[in-house]
């Protein structure tokens, strides 16, 4: 059984669509966010999981925000760090500590725009797909081994709002997917490149549903 703990700041919709995957061979251990109000903690409670707030108002430094975080996440020993809307950027030594086994997932298809108002940019891009990328976490930003992307349509009347639901849709059937693959050990990083063990799938991971076409 590995243990997973997942963070939030948020609803943390992917961290509900992990809970109700009920993936076989996982136990969430805990959902921590950096919220106290965060009302994903809620929906953690609610179904019997170890819920808490580590509030990064109440420390000076980032540094010092994540040496809290790391002791209230090493108290549950995971084997997997799920950033689920984790709305924070956690500094080098954090990543390092828990280096191949801390993944997240960013919306777009990267290396595409990485960072913020992603949705926003590939509107503006012109772009004709854009997506969801679940990636391994490194020291720098959103440019970690991609472990599974899902694509979506950009269409001539899209507003952030409406790409960004749709969007979502999918990050919640690649995010469970990915975490499920993690579990059963079939995914094989080399370099900046994962494969997944006896995946049947094109190119040994990839999940392309061209939704909203």
């Amino acid at each position: 059984m590995k243990k997973i703990v997942i963070l939030i700041s948020g609803r943390g919709s992917n961290m509900e669509a992990i809970v109700r995957a009920q993936i076989p061979g996982a136990s969430i251990a805990a959902v921590i966010s950096n919220k106290p109000a965060a009302s994903g903690l809620a929906f953690a409670r609610e179904s019997g999981l170890v819920a808490e707030a580590i509030d990064h108002t109440a420390f000076a430094t980032r540094e010092a925000f994540d040496a809290a975080l790391s002791a209230a996440i090493d108290r549950h020993a995971p084997d997997l760090v799920v950033l689920a809307g984790f709305m924070r950027v956690l500094g080098d030594d954090f990543v390092r500590r828990y280096e191949g086994r801390l993944i997240n997932i960013h919306p777009s298809l990267l290396p595409s725009f990485p960072g913020l108002h992603t949705h926003r940019k590939a509107i503006e891009s012109g772009a004709k797909l854009h997506g969801a990328t679940v990636h391994f976490v490194t020291p720098t930003l959103d440019c970690g081994p991609i472990v599974a992307q899902a694509a979506v349509a950009v269409r001539p009347d899209d507003t952030e709002a409406s790409l960004a639901a749709r969007v979502l849709e999918q990050e919640h059937v690649i995010y469970p997917q990915a975490v499920r693959w993690f579990v059963e050990d079939r995914l094989v990083v080399e370099g900046n490149r994962v494969t997944v063990r006896d995946a049947a799938l094109p190119d040994g991971g990839w999940i392309v549903p061209l939704a909203g076409a």
